[in-house]
């Protein structure tokens, strides 16, 4: 693929600045209920304000400036201000641990802090603050926690906006991104210009996508994630159209409501949260007979997306771990075709279905620019131009993860059919053998255990068992409505069991559950149970659970409720 100067994200952020001035870039809500547009002027004056603080700094050229918090429209404002200061942006995920943010910034020999919106629960901010590096200088964004160091509003009221900036080139360093990792410290993964701007390419060349400026996105996935920064950042400073942003959990409903984005991207854990919450107001099983009513039906249809706040939607993605079908049928039954994608960090965007061509169950087909094969041990490997420089300071990890023809070894487990469509059928790490010597794949088992109404996550486990068994967290709604009575254990425990035997009755024989164990704590990333991207941190679950294995096997019972 061809990487024109024209497409590199500050070209285009510049473009948009001189040709669309007073239309509306960023709408950001605030705490006090206030909503506040930035039009691409106002956007790029503080972004070239406080590119002139950063000027005046006296860092070298190419230093690294971290970036915590949460998505805002001055995250994004942060971010053009480092570019254009020629400097190198590295994002932090706010629910990161105090130990991965202290590495991140230690590994990365981060010059400067920008400090963004985060609040003392979820995002552990009083650890961090006490782990970060003596001296370390520090900006806040408007929404930040306060502290004795510059804010934005500060320093873009004392420096004139930087003029002439200077236009990178596509191999120069853009961003290092590190992972959020579901085992051992973060990795700093090296993108260059050129690479994030094949972010927008990639996107600008997918058939049936037809994005414009008049589109609407929505920004509530972190940031530091390279899915939100492609669909999010690079699209919308591609193609120019407008981002709104969350204000909080509390508001997310009427902040989708306000945006009513056309373009929408999310992640499996939280479309079956958006499905639950309708199951709750219409029951499962009247929903077929209410949805194939004439009329009525339609009516009901568009009332639940303009509930979600979806009824002008496009193009919806989703992405990060396997979509479950049931979940891809349901959404599909009321208007919504979820376009299931396939990426990562190091390579950006790889894979997704075209709109009217979903071909269900799999991650769609290669996009532009992008060779794939299959290694003979399964594992899925995969050359793209949009691939990344390598690992930041670790060039045996590199070497080890890139084939001698420059392929990289995706650690993913996947299939390829003659049309080119990809099925990722699991994780090459997350394989375990059982006492029997029987290797077990867990996520095929996790997607048919999801397809149970009530269940909002999974997880099979066995590594040295006889069996397999699977963990179960269920919904919020779920167990509150235990808890009221209104639903009877005993009736959904016989409801878990059929699903375990006819999940038995389709996989292999070292393969079937022994039981399963309804588990009593919620998994969330503040107990690491889960990745800052919402997928399963599979080494602390089974660190957790395992020990109780041989007790939960003596039970001899099919369905085990945690106490």
């Amino acid at each position: 693929m061809t990487i024109p100067d024209s497409a590199i994200l500050l070209d285009r952020f510049l473009k948009w600045e001189a040709e669309r001035r007073d239309d509306v870039y960023l709408t950001q809500p605030y705490p006090d209920g206030s909503v506040v547009d930035y039009t691409w002027a106002m956007v790029g004056d503080q972004a070239r304000r406080a590119a002139a603080y950063l000027a005046s700094l006296d860092l070298p050229g190419g230093s690294r400036i971290a970036l915590l918090g949460k998505n805002s429209a001055h995250w994004i404002m942060a971010d053009l201000a480092i570019m254009l200061a020629g400097m190198v942006s590295v994002p932090l995920y706010p629910t990161f641990s105090a130990e991965s943010v202290r590495y991140a910034l230690a590994h990365s020999d981060a010059k400067l802090l920008i400090l963004g919106k985060l609040d003392d629960v979820s995002d552990n901010w009083p650890n961090i603050r006490a782990q970060l590096p003596p001296g370390l200088p520090m900006l806040g964004l408007p929404l930040a926690p306060r502290g004795a160091f510059p804010q934005w509003q500060e320093i873009t009221a004392e420096h004139a906006p930087l003029v002439d900036a200077r236009r990178p080139s596509c191999d120069e360093l853009c961003t290092i991104v590190y992972t959020s990792g579901s085992t051992g410290v973060p990795k700093g993964v090296m993108h260059s210009h050129g690479s994030m701007a094949v972010l927008f390419l990639t996107i600008q060349q997918i058939d049936g996508f037809n994005l414009t400026s008049d589109e609407r996105g929505f920004s509530y996935l972190p940031l530091a994630h390279m899915a939100e920064r492609a669909v999010v950042e690079a699209a919308s400073l591609g193609f120019g159209f407008r981002v709104f942003f969350a204000n909080s959990l509390a508001t997310f409903t009427d902040d989708v409501k306000r945006a009513r984005p056309t373009i929408f991207l999310s992640v499996p854990r939280l479309w079956n949260k958006f499905h639950l919450r309708v199951c709750e107001k219409i029951p499962a099983p009247l929903q077929p007979r209410l949805f194939a009513l004439p009329w009525v039906g339609t009516r009901i249809k568009h009332r639940i997306l303009c509930e979600l706040g979806l009824d002008q939607a496009r193009i919806v993605v989703t992405g990060t771990a396997p979509m479950p079908p049931h979940l891809m049928q349901w959404y599909r039954s009321i208007g919504l075709e979820l376009l299931d994608g396939y990426g990562m960090s190091e390579c950006g965007l790889l894979y997704v279905n075209r709109p009217g061509h979903v071909r269900a169950g799999t991650v769609g087909q290669p996009q532009p620019g992008v060779a794939a094969r299959i290694a003979e041990n399964g594992e899925l490997e995969i050359r793209s131009a949009g691939q990344m420089l390598g690992y930041y300071r670790l060039p045996e990890l590199t070497a080890a993860q890139t084939t001698p023809d420059g392929f990289l070894r995706t650690g993913d487990l996947g299939r390829i059919d003659a049309d080119g469509f990809l099925t990722i059928t699991g994780r090459v790490k997350d394989i375990f053998k059982t006492a029997k010597g029987k290797y077990v794949a867990p996520q095929p088992i996790e997607q048919k255990l999801l397809g149970l109404a009530g269940v909002e996550a999974a997880c099979v486990a066995g590594a040295g068992c006889a069996m397999p068994f699977a963990l179960l967290q269920l919904s919020a709604e779920t167990c509150e409505a235990i808890a009221a009575g209104t639903l009877d254990r005993t009736v959904l425990a016989e409801e878990i069991d059929a699903l375990r035997k006819r999940i038995n009755t389709a996989v292999e024989s070292h393969e079937r559950l022994q039981y399963v164990v309804v588990v009593s704590e919620a998994w969330t990333v503040e107990n690491a149970m889960l990745t800052p991207t919402l997928k399963l941190r599979r080494s602390a679950i089974e660190a957790h659970y395992m020990p109780h294995a041989d007790a939960w096997e003596k039970l001899g019972q099919a369905v085990v409720w945690e106490r």
